[in-house]
């Protein structure tokens, strides 16, 4: 991360600290309907989880490269379930965060691909006005006109959502790092590779 960059650190720590003393006290699934981003049949004997930030390069490569691999030799065939969770790790990748929600469907997806793709285009900015104009350029094509685009940044709901989501996850997997991959609940050691992932999916089917 660049010098430029590091200003633009998640700034909303506090409010996450919030949410951890608050956590036991209001339950999250009480609150939010939680309706994650999934690719593949919720049948599927093997759930891998993707814990990723939209502003970590090892996220993008792992998104770009190993994803596909999963998709079509385990994904289609029935055998896996790919689970994408949100793990902002600066206000960049929130407000992008923050777009993801705003979308449904099969859009998420590309959504997803775009983002990662054009990682290094769109987080190019000195500023955070700079990033959210490169977004706004890299998204066109998707249901979100200028309109949205601004509405979604501001929409508390969706910033709790996020927050949240993220609290829990931290809580329960103690994240570390980004990309983290999760199989069956159980936190994936050694390489994000596609051999060692896909040695975890033949043990389990």
């Amino acid at each position: 991360m660049t010098k430029k960059k590091i200003n633009l650190k998640f700034f909303t720590f506090t409010k996450i600290i919030f949410f951890l003393l608050i956590f036991s006290f209001k339950s999250y699934a009480d609150n939010i309907n939680k309706k994650p981003i999934v690719l593949g049949s919720d049948n599927a004997p093997v759930k891998i989880k993707i814990i990723s930030s939209f502003t970590c390069p090892h996220c993008a490569d792992f998104h770009i490269n190993i994803i596909p691999k999963i998709n079509k030799k385990y994904v289609k065939t029935e055998k896996v379930q790919l689970i994408f969770i949100d793990f902002p790790l600066d206000q960049a990748a929130f407000n992008a965060s923050k777009l993801l929600h705003c979308l449904k469907g099969k859009e998420q997806k590309l959504f997803m691909d775009k983002i990662y793709k054009n990682q290094s285009k769109w987080t190019s900015g000195e500023t955070i006005e700079d990033i959210n104009k490169n977004l706004k350029e890299i998204i066109k094509g998707l249901s979100i006109d200028s309109k949205k685009f601004d509405k979604c940044l501001v929409d508390e709901n969706i910033s709790d959502k996020i927050l949240e989501a993220r609290v829990e996850v931290h809580k329960k997997y103690s994240i570390n790092a980004t990309p983290t991959i999760i199989i069956n609940e159980k936190k994936l050691k050694g390489s994000n590779s596609f051999e060692n992932i896909e040695k975890k999916i033949k043990k389990l089917i």
